[in-house]
């Protein structure tokens, strides 16, 4: 009996050793196998080439382990870096399937890992690097599928993955890291798939989290997203095929919920915060054409299809535009191409992809019914903006901007009979602006407005004064305002010009070719007294309003034959009007650098003030306008480098008689130019201005810079040393500022009263 217990127990015990080790051997040998069948079959099967490290195997348990597997790309696409032949990898591949449910036709993965996953899309045109495993894989391609077979892959997990997308034709290069996903995945007879997903950018700063599902049947989606301070640098690859130079940056900030459909674009109800910051966007880094520190849209609820669009609030902080005008074109179409050519050119392009074009486009898709939607902007704020507008056209650089600029509306409401706006600015370099808008919300050609300009030096003007006349002005001040009623687009409006005090320096050496002179316009258009006095109606529509410049044109011909009767008026209201102030200023124009004739007259008088008044002194601050300066000395020492080139001199002085040849030479001569654009090739550099720098270099502006300010203090400290009361004068440093009259001058500060007699050689020399 024993031995028989003894035998059956031996038997069972060889059977189940026999098992376990069949068990084992089989799944010994399954892993090597599975490996050595995957790798051999990998490329007539998958088209791919594929490589695994260790393989482990369970066919018992269905557990799957893969380390180091690499997919490589398909022969057809050839790598463009060393290492980038690696279609997909993982440090590490888990996968439980569910052995039992493959005898009922249906292959479910019950989960599956995938650690620290690399992939990379590469798009060349309409030509991705996994067009062949969709066309491989597709059904249709693979023969019938057997209607019986099901397949499930439930509990996602993506650990610390990494992620390409290169694009070959503009080009493109960006990446994303750190990605993580989680799903519960998707059963056979199931529409819908879930994630939480989140990533780092990979090229910058920033981070994404959030949720999506989406519906495979119907292509519905539902999103929520935080962002935090992801950069959008990536963008300028895409801006960089639309433009010929330039800079791009900003970030963005959001936190948003989103319901939609892929099918249908205005199908989507979107609510949350869209902040953009720190945008930049320009020639480089250090000049940027449009900027702003943030854009802020807080939305309530935006959905086309419904025709709503409720925004809590719409803000821009600190927003600055700069505009240019060359010789040719503007700095816009310098970007773009003139007209916009390089847009069209990159629309036009057979299968080109860019991602700015999308986002525009969706943009657009989501604005069109905006006007006939229910909408709301409860707030709409521009605060602290500034615009800059700067034209090289001219014989030298005009510049005038608003800074700083704030906008401020009531409520936008489409149901509100009237939006107000209130729009103020300081005018740089000087003077305001204001307007007061009123708009109807339902029709966008119905609205009042009210403007007022005011305290804007009319010297401000001299770059085009200049250009098309003898003379600048070195006084006056310009107010506008007016009044508009415009319904249906028909324009009813008062506009008010008043320039008052304006006062015409003398001939400039180096003018152009002229229209006609300052004198004769101010003679022909100041009324009474010393204004420039006029009412301007504009009518007609906004699309081509009416100016009626004939009521200006009757009034200069009246001046034809009134103005020489009211001449003794004009010359007797000149004195009486004509006040001498504590300081008094001594004008300096352009690179001059000694006292003209009615200036030392008057310098004469003080001194002589002095030597009757041991006890009085005077303090003079210089006043410099630097970058004016600067341009006029640049623009002379480049002429003169040209004018010794075309006459073959090789004079390191000039005489003045070839001096004033050289000043007499017009910036915008056509010679001259072209001598300038065969000495500067540097295709960045779209001025006059910016050619001469680099031409003469900065070095030498400056040090003739700072020699005219030397001649400039000798000459006038020349005359006090003849006299003696050098030591009554004290001259302080130059301070860098815009004039108000445009020329650089000598604040002169006395204590006291003067006496008539020096009163009068002010007058004299004014």
């Amino acid at each position: 009996m024993k031995t028989v217990n003894t035998k059956s127990k031996k038997t069972i015990i060889t059977v189940i050793s026999s098992i376990i080790i069949t068990v084992i051997v089989i799944i010994l040998l399954t892993s090597p196998i599975a490996k050595y069948l995957v790798e051999k079959n990998d490329v007539k099967y998958t088209g791919r080439q594929i490589k695994m490290g260790r393989v482990y195997v369970n066919p018992f348990t269905g557990r799957v382990h893969i380390r180091n597997l690499k997919i490589f790309e398909s022969e057809s696409q050839p790598a463009l870096a060393e290492g980038d032949s690696v279609f997909f990898s993982a440090k590490g591949l888990s996968a439980n399937i569910a052995m039992l449910k493959l005898l009922s036709g249906t292959f479910e993965i019950k989960k599956i890992t995938f650690d620290q996953p690399r992939g990379i899309i590469i798009q060349n045109k309409t030509d991705l690097n996994f067009n062949d495993i969709i066309k491989k894989f597709t059904p249709g391609n693979r023969g019938k599928a057997s209607r019986s077979f099901h397949f499930n892959i439930l509990n996602i997990k993506i650990k610390n993955g990494e992620f390409h997308y290169r694009e070959k034709v503009i080009p493109i290069n960006y990446f994303i890291k750190e990605v993580n996903i989680e799903s519960t995945g998707k059963y056979w007879n199931a529409d819908t798939i879930g994630a939480k997903i989140s990533f780092l950018s990979g090229t910058d700063t920033g981070s994404l989290k959030g949720n999506f599902t989406i519906n495979f049947k119907n292509l519905d989606y539902r999103l929520a997203a935080v962002v935090q301070k992801f950069n959008l640098n990536f963008l300028g690859q895409y801006l960089n095929d639309l433009i010929n130079y330039g800079t791009f940056s900003a970030s963005l900030d959001a936190d948003i919920k989103a319901t939609g459909n892929f099918n249908d674009q205005e199908n989507l109800n979107f609510r949350g915060l869209l902040t953009m910051n720190d945008f930049h966007f320009g020639k480089n880094p250090e000049d940027d054409y449009a900027s702003f520190d943030k854009l802020v849209f807080k939305i309530d609820e935006l959905s086309p299809k419904d025709h709503k669009y409720l925004f809590d609030s719409l803000s821009v902080i600190h927003p600055c535009v700069k505009y240019e005008v060359y010789d040719y074109l503007d700095n816009v179409q310098m970007m773009f191409g003139k007209s916009g050519d390089n847009i069209s050119a990159a629309k036009e392009g057979p299968s080109r992809f860019n991602l700015i074009f999308i986002i525009g486009d969706y943009i657009k898709v989501l604005a069109k019914n905006f006007f006939q939607s229910d909408y709301k902007i409860n707030k709409l704020v521009i605060y602290n903006g500034c615009f800059t507008f700067n034209d090289y056209s001219a014989g030298e650089k005009f510049s005038i901007g608003a800074n700083p600029l704030y906008v401020v509306a009531d409520s936008v409401n489409k149901n509100n009979k009237w939006v107000s706006v209130s729009f103020k600015t300081g005018i740089q370099p000087y003077g305001n602006m204001s307007v007061d808008l009123s708009i109807n919300p339902k029709a966008s050609e119905d609205f009042d407005m009210q403007y007022h300009i005011q305290k804007l030096p009319a010297s401000v003007f001299n770059p085009y004064l200049i250009t098309y006349t003898y003379f600048p002005l070195d006084r006056g001040t310009i107010e506008l305002n007016g009044t508009w009623k415009v319904r249906n687009g028909i324009i009813k409006s008062d506009n008010h010009l008043l320039v008052t005090d304006p006062h015409v320096l003398r001939q400039l050496r180096n003018k152009n070719a002229k229209l006609i002179s300052s004198p004769l316009i101010m003679f022909l258009i100041r009324k009474r007294g010393k204004v420039i006095d006029y009412e301007i109606p504009i009518t007609g529509n906004l699309k081509n309003p009416t100016f009626h410049l004939h009521e200006v044109v009757f009034h200069i011909l009246g001046k034809l034959f009134v103005n020489p009767a009211l001449l003794p008026f004009k010359i007797l209201e000149k004195k009486t009007v004509n006040v001498i102030d504590n300081p008094l200023t001594l004008v300096w124009e352009m690179r001059q650098s000694s006292l003209l004739s009615h200036q030392k007259k008057f310098v004469s008088k003080m001194v002589d003030y002095l030597v009757k008044n041991p006890d009085a002194s005077i303090a003079v601050y210089p006043i410099q306008y630097v970058e004016k300066e600067k341009e006029y000395i640049a623009f002379f020492e480049a002429k003169k480098k040209y004018f010794l080139s075309s006459e073959n001199k090789n004079a390191l002085i000039l005489s003045e008689d070839d001096s004033m040849k050289v000043d007499k030479i017009p910036v915008k001569d056509s010679l001259f130019v072209n001598y300038m654009n065969k000495q500067v090739h540097d295709t960045m550099q779209f001025t006059l201005q910016e050619k001469c720098y680099s031409l003469i270099g900065s070095a030498i502006i400056n040090a003739r810079f700072e020699q005219l300010n030397k001649a400039r203090e000798d000459a006038f400290i020349l005359l006090f040393k003849k006299k003696g009361v050098e030591n009554r004068v004290k001259i302080y440093s130059g301070e860098n500022n815009i004039p108000y009259n445009g020329f650089s001058f000598y604040k002169i500060v006395y204590k006291g009263e003067l006496p008539e007699y020096l009163i009068r050689a002010y007058r004299q020399m004014d």
